[in-house]
């Protein structure tokens, strides 16, 4: 980590490596940090209550509460000590969690002057987030403050911000990745589980958060809506050839139909058809591939099971 952080500053900030290093040990490939901005994004959408999921259907009271909710979630994710005047204690350090939708729009209050910030931003229509660390010293700030007393970072303190990950991968929200003309059809029916078979449909081989089958189907009981033998999105798909995968059973089943691996909070559906060769995946008691688009569905779809055989719900 030393090595990493002397390509970005001339000046050594040992407490900054601490911090940098300590990080990278609890999330090495940033996993846990994308969760925790997706997370946050979903938050605020509250889709499950309002349908909503775009960034510029919130209120602007709304927009100014995903840092705090940013800095409460990562701090449930990561267990962090509390600070003194900052928000975290992290190997030992003070640091201050800020986040603006905006690539250095972050403010900066009085107590965080001179010490570390953990800085992230993000942008959901794009699907990334970066996070970085800056102290924030008098050259790194702008002079003029405003009536709260904020600073933000000037010139030199945003190019001298360390980033532990710039533009990576954000978990998906398939309502932003698919075309407003397809997403406008699944919401216009009255039916939580309409909805809910014409979100997969549309979505084929895409990674669909839970979040976006609640604020397709805003109904409490929204995973009820996936479930097959009960009427759901699996039972109403089935005949059209679509296996639902579940990212809690069903993750070998995915990488062998050559579509993402769902997480645990994911599913991915797949038009599957009966396959000859060793190719795809054995769902039941035969082997099933991907379909192509030229192919015609002659047998309904397989049901899947949970690890210990038993029809997924």
């Amino acid at each position: 980590m030393s090595q990493l952080l002397e390509i970005f500053s001339s000046k050594p900030d040992p407490a900054l490596e601490d911090v940098a290093a300590e990080i990278k040990r609890l999330d090495p490939d940033g996993t846990m940090w994308g969760r925790v901005i997706r997370q946050t994004y979903d938050m605020l959408y509250n889709g499950q209550q309002t349908g909503r999921y775009r960034w510029d259907q919130l209120m602007k009271t709304e927009k100014t509460h995903f840092g705090t909710l940013f800095e409460i979630n990562a701090q449930r994710e990561f267990e962090f000590e509390g600070g003194d005047e900052t928000d975290y204690r992290i190997a030992g350090h003070q640091v201050d969690a800020k986040w603006s939708q905006k690539l250095g729009g972050w403010m900066l209050p009085p107590e965080v002057f001179d010490e570390l910030a953990l800085v992230a931003t993000g942008n959901d229509e794009r699907s990334v987030w970066s996070l970085g660390l800056i102290r924030v010293t008098s050259d790194a700030r702008r002079e003029s403050e405003n009536r709260d007393k904020k600073s933000s970072l000037n010139e030199f303190g945003r190019s001298s911000i360390h980033w532990l990950w710039r533009d990576a991968e954000l978990p998906p929200n398939i309502l932003l990745q698919l075309a407003p003309p397809i997403v406008d059809h699944i919401f216009d029916s009255p039916y939580g589980t309409e909805k809910t078979a014409r979100l997969f449909r549309a979505a084929e081989g895409m990674i669909v958060h839970r979040n976006s089958v609640a604020t397709v189907s805003k109904q409490l009981d929204a995973q009820r809506r996936v479930r097959g033998g009960s009427g759901g999105a699996r039972t109403m798909l089935a005949p059209e050839g679509y296996v639902i995968l579940s990212g809690v059973y069903h993750n070998d089943i995915a990488r062998e139909l050559g579509v993402p691996v769902p997480q645990r909070d994911e599913y991915v559906s797949v038009k599957v058809v009966p396959a000859d060769g060793e190719a795809g995946a054995v769902i039941g008691d035969r082997r099933w591939r991907r379909a192509l688009p030229e192919d015609l569905i002659a047998t309904p779809a397989p049901v899947v099971k949970d690890k210990k055989g038993r029809a997924t719900e």
